[in-house]
């Protein structure tokens, strides 16, 4: 049998330009946004908001991709720490002010957002997120073109309790009351308030 050509597998799609700028500008995806906080030279901190962040396996791993032209990815390989806030569906303007650009340095659109000091490492989390993770740097894996990736060992982790799974409540429950804020690049936020059990395959394993 003959593979199937090459429009055959393209029938009703629509090409992109590979050299017209980032394929991922051009159709939405779901991702996580969460709040990096780093430390500044002079020990001020500072808060930024990232999408391309995530866990690393299974195991207590963290990482998150930047450009070494932002004060975040600096901060983290100079200190070898960072925290991580997942920010609340009703906290995406704090988010949003995270983002701000700076002014001699400073981000003053920081002094304005409620921050609580973290335990384990230097630094600040996003007071009332749903989940604070504390990191200390494990590694940096360079070569995104411009960007790197930056990997962190979780030594500490909490979770707010109306976002804490227990066996005694349903999944979709705690979903409905503790709704999760996510990014839908480029320049998109959507709200998770329903979810279903997936059907895994008898037998999957992770």
């Amino acid at each position: 049998m003959m593979a199937p050509s090459r429009e055959e597998v393209t029938l009703g799609m629509h090409d992109l330009d590979l050299d017209a700028g980032p394929v991922w500008d051009r159709f939405f995806l779901v991702a996580p946004l969460v709040i990096i906080g780093t430390t500044e030279p002079d020990g001020a901190s500072d808060l930024a908001p990232k999408h391309l962040a995530m866990p690393m396996g299974w195991d207590g791993y963290f990482g998150f991709v930047c450009t070494p032209r932002h004060a975040t990815y600096r901060n983290a390989l100079r200190t070898e720490e960072f925290t991580v806030s997942y920010p609340r569906p009703e906290q995406v303007v704090f988010t949003s002010m995270a983002a701000t650009p700076r002014d001699e340095s400073q981000k003053p659109s920081l002094r304005a957002l409620p921050t609580e000091p973290a335990t384990d490492v230097k630094g600040v989390l996003l007071s009332d997120a749903y989940v604070h993770l504390e990191c200390r740097l494990d590694r940096v894996v360079e070569g995104f073109g411009e960007n790197g990736l930056v990997v962190g060992t979780v030594v500490a982790a909490r979770v707010h309790p109306d976002a804490l799974r227990d066996l005694e409540q349903d999944d979709q429950e705690l979903v409905a009351g503790a709704p999760l804020l996510a990014y839908l690049p480029p320049g998109r936020y959507g709200i998770i308030e329903r979810s279903a059990t997936f059907p895994f395959h008898a037998g999957f394993e992770r």
